[in-house]
């Protein structure tokens, strides 16, 4: 591979092709993060018991007070809410008191107060999100910043966390750098997808070059995990608040949890726990290298296009958790997903020293993505299998203990927090995206 160097500031700043189109899916300068840092409080004084029970949080979880400031809340309007902003703060914050409430007791609580339901339910409705604590909640939404660069690690801050740990906020932070990280990628490939049709090699191989180094990055990124996240920490005192309630039976949640809306009425919902599954930066990378993925995440895999029992088609993992992302970027990714494919141009047969160079390219960038995934693997590993073998004293509800299989601690049995299978269905994942490089060879 060529040996030159992509800077990201030269390659920021969307092309006025592009700018309107990103801008139409609320895709800002910083990628899939906002343009600006969210908001950090409702200033409106209507919603004070929200923000007080929030900045109080992991005093009240540690004293076990948490579900009782909650019950002694009345329901609150969301007519107050009126910006985007406004809206996406009010998730993030009763995404941390939902889960608060779900995993803040001696054993998991099925049911959510209408303090906390109801409004959820309705700011839920308005995002076009799920009433759960997404990867929107935890991380797109929830952070600070003392510079101008989200991509500076060091200078972003969790907004809130339930452990209020420097290990809890640098954990969700790493994922705000990599976010940001790889914003100048999109318009980038996008570029890419449209030189497919005109068969542009020059520009494609120029895109796939850069999005291999910033690939790199990103896994670099991954790397300094341990900088200030300590593995005892996050598995004992942070995972355990980030589960949902989906194959989460072995947790105390057989039926999910069951919510009330205004008028009422109740409902079982299981839902997925927060996940770096619900990236849209990283299924865009999958989409524009054309990996496909089949795993629906349980013990079982499972093909997209096989059905159930009853005859319902089951989705992949990665198809259901599109609607786990805000709105805007899951349609931007069904825009993406319907342009030319690099991945068909590259099985074409080779006529030219352009074409040749451009299958290469593309070939090791569906590599450096596989070895990012194997990275990702073995942060796992470091995070939750090893963790999962040693013992801890505290008093947190260890989510991350009970929801394992009928071996104790078994990479094999281990879920995830997004209700996944976890070493089996990273493998899968992993071995997915190697392979869409080894198709062109038996082409």
């Amino acid at each position: 591979m060529p040996g030159r160097t992509v800077s990201p500031s030269n390659c920021s700043s969307f092309t006025p092709d592009h700018h309107d189109l990103l801008n139409d899916y609320s895709i800002s300068i910083n990628g899939f993060l906002p343009e600006k840092a969210p908001l950090n409080c409702l200033s409106q004084p209507y919603y004070a018991p929200w923000e007080s029970i929030l900045d109080n949080l992991s005093s009240m979880l540690k004293n076990k007070s948490a579900r009782r400031a909650i019950d002694s809340i009345a329901v609150l309007s969301t007519d107050k809410l009126h910006t985007e902003e406004e809206w996406r703060r009010a998730y993030v914050v009763l995404s941390f008191l939902a889960h608060a409430y779900i995993w803040g007791g001696e054993k998991a609580s099925e049911i959510l107060p209408p303090a906390i339901s109801i409004p959820f339910l309705q700011v839920s409705e308005h995002l076009h999100l799920p009433p759960v604590a997404t990867y929107a909640a935890l991380n797109l939404w929830n952070f600070t910043c003392d510079g101008s660069s989200f991509r500076d690690l060091d200078k972003l801050k969790a907004l809130h966390t339930f452990s209020d740990t420097e290990d809890e906020s640098w954990f969700y932070m790493v994922s705000v750098a990599m976010e940001a990280e790889g914003a100048y990628m999109i318009p980038t490939m996008l570029e890419a997808l449209e030189a497919t049709q005109r068969r542009d090699y020059s520009t494609i191989t120029g895109a796939l070059d850069q999005l291999i180094i910033c690939i790199g990055n990103l896994g670099r990124l991954l790397d300094r995990m341990d900088e200030k996240c300590d593995p005892m920490v996050f598995y004992h005192q942070i995972r355990p608040y980030l589960a949902g309630s989906k194959n989460m039976a072995a947790s105390g949640l057989p039926n999910g949890v069951l919510y009330e809306d205004e008028r009422g009425v109740l409902c079982w919902k299981q839902l997925r726990g927060g996940s770096n599954g619900q990236s849209s930066l990283i299924q865009f990378l999958d989409i524009v290298l054309g990996v496909e993925h089949t795993s629906s995440g349980g013990n079982m895999r499972t093909h997209s296009h096989l059905t159930s029992g009853t005859g319902e088609v089951v989705p992949s993992f990665h198809e259901e958790v599109r609607s786990y992302m805000p709105a805007p970027h899951r349609a931007f990714l069904e825009h993406v997903s319907r342009m030319d494919s690099i991945k068909e141009l590259a099985n074409k047969p080779c006529t030219s020293d352009e074409q040749r160079q451009m299958q290469q390219s593309f070939q090791a960038a569906t590599k450096a993505l596989g070895d990012f995934r194997n990275r990702h693997m073995q942060i796992v590993t470091r995070y939750i299998i090893v963790p999962s073998k040693k013992q801890f004293q505290g008093s947190v509800v260890n989510l991350a203990a009970a929801s394992s299989g009928s071996k104790e601690g078994s990479k094999e049995q281990l879920t995830g927090t997004g209700g996944t299978a976890l070493i089996p269905f990273l493998k899968q994942t992993r071995d997915e995206t190697y392979l869409a490089g080894h198709i062109m060879e038996r082409a």
